[in-house]
């Protein structure tokens, strides 16, 4: 993860101990990003996860599934044969 990478993340994404044992959530929230991913494995769209979760700003999704594709790619690619 580069150091742009890393910053970026810490304005969407926070991991904390203290915060639901360390599961990481979006900053400002106690809500986990895997709860984004659940709602989009099951059909549901980023408008039915923010109807639930108003108070999450849709640039913040937006920006947790931009650094989540990058980093996955990064991760393929390292893994590339």
């Amino acid at each position: 993860m580069t150091t742009q990478q890393r910053t970026a993340l810490a304005g969407v994404i926070t991991i904390d101990k203290e915060i639901l044992h360390g599961t990481p959530c979006f900053t400002g929230t106690r809500v986990p990003v895997q709860t984004l991913i659940d709602f989009l494995e099951t059909g549901e769209s980023i408008d039915d996860f923010l109807a639930v979760y108003p108070y999450i700003p849709r640039k913040q999704v937006h920006a947790f599934l931009e650094l989540s594709k990058d980093l996955t790619i990064e991760q393929l690619s390292c893994a590339s044969f």
